[in-house]
């Protein structure tokens, strides 16, 4: 929901009620991860996805007669249905769909629920969105929980809160996925689709590579920093599609930077004086990802001068040098492809090969959609307006101070 969530918004306040169908489950070999939603208006217009073309139609047929008033359904579509072929999956796995109408008059929840999703990962932090698929509630109810509070009831007060503290539990951790909640003799089955906060990419080197991986970091979600240290390539101007612009010294900034288990890390500079000190920092940290761009030359340079800095060789095995994947690219926005189709691959246990060169199912739901950000491992320093650098170039002369 958190793609289509303008959408259904801007729906929601012209007070049109829509069909609303989400993946509340998969097995198998599956082309979307639960959480994947699809809306129709009572007009059929249509936005969002279940299953990237497989039961699309026959899911929008049953959002469409939701939006016009038909009452909440839980479909289960695999190849083990009859009808699977004439639904279209063919790909071998199975999808559990939850289809409900939602009619702004009676929910006006659903407002401040659709806006917070349109924010989810942004300042107002993180949210889950709680929806019954099997007990007494009933089809359908829901909570929107954050880590202070939550909107919503499930029908009734001790299972609203113990299906809000369950929630946090996998809100904290970024799993999303079914549980069975009980408080007394009530008890309700729920999807608990989490929102975590955006993982963050930290891009070091505010090079013309760093423009075209702050795109591709943006479009796959990420809290994209450029840092630099040299104020006149350091500019907003000059990176539209980061989040945040930082002049400092690259090792300076990532001291006292937040960061966490999902956090990437893309050292672009190429220059000793900038590289050793920041990856040495860098390298300690238990973060995600860890790559530094260069040749082969300058990344066995690059390693005898960690080592000589005291760098052990548990910290040198995750370094990513060369970055990215062999992708035979060279222009800044190829190169921007290849990390990020490393990064997708270290995120989701990829292999990196051709498609047709592996073996087992193509699509993996085993995981959190978008990986388990893991507990935060360290948060912001206080927020500093650093000193930036005077000289239009980069310092010189001996080691950054």
């Amino acid at each position: 929901m958190l793609g289509i969530a303008p959408v259904l918004r801007r729906w929601h306040a012209a007070g049109t009620p829509f069909g609303l169908a989400t993946v509340v489950g998969v097995r198998g070999s599956a082309p979307r991860r639960p959480g994947a939603a699809l809306a129709v208006s009572p007009g059929g217009r249509v936005v969002g996805s279940v299953s990237g073309g497989c039961v699309e139609a026959e899911v929008y047929e049953l959002a469409r007669a939701a939006a016009l008033g038909a009452g909440p359904r839980l479909t289960e579509y695999g190849v083990e249905d009859e009808d699977a072929f004439a639904a279209g999956l063919t790909c071998g796995g199975t999808l559990q769909v939850l289809v409900r109408q939602v009619v702004p008059q009676r929910e006006p929840g659903w407002d401040p629920l659709l806006a917070a999703l349109e924010r989810a990962g942004g300042p107002d932090g993180p949210l889950a969105h709680v929806t019954c698929v099997g007990g007494a509630p009933g089809l359908g109810a829901w909570l929107a929980v954050r880590p202070g509070g939550f909107a919503g009831t499930l029908g009734g007060a001790a299972l609203d809160r113990a299906a809000a503290a369950r929630a946090r539990e996998m809100l904290e951790r970024g799993r999303t996925g079914r549980a069975v909640v009980r408080a007394g003799t009530a008890a309700a089955e729920v999807f608990v689709q989490s929102f975590p906060d955006r993982p963050r990419m930290l891009v070091f080197g505010a090079v013309e590579f760093a423009r075209a991986l702050a795109v591709a970091g943006r479009f796959l979600g990420y809290h994209v920093t450029v840092c630099d240290a040299r104020p006149a390539f350091t500019t907003p101007e000059r990176f539209p599609e980061a989040d945040e612009v930082v002049r400092e010294w690259p090792h300076r900034y990532l001291a006292g930077a937040a960061w966490d288990a999902r956090t990437v890390i893309c050292v672009l500079t190429h220059e000793a004086r900038f590289d050793v000190p920041l990856l040495r920092e860098a390298l300690r940290l238990p973060v995600a990802y860890v790559g530094a761009m260069g040749s082969r030359r300058t990344h066995e340079d690059r390693l005898r001068r960690l080592r000589e800095a005291g760098a052990g060789e548990e910290e040198l095995a995750r370094l990513r040098s060369p970055i990215g994947l062999d992708l035979g690219g060279s222009t800044p926005e190829e190169a921007a492809v290849s990390i990020a189709a490393e990064l997708i691959a270290v995120r989701n246990g990829g292999t990196g090969l051709p498609l047709r060169d592996v073996r087992g199912p193509l699509h993996k739901n085993d995981g959190p959609a978008g990986g388990a950000p893991g507990p935060a491992v360290r948060p912001a320093a206080p927020t500093t307006v650093p000193e930036p650098v005077t000289a239009g170039a980069p310092p010189t002369g001996g080691d950054p101070p």
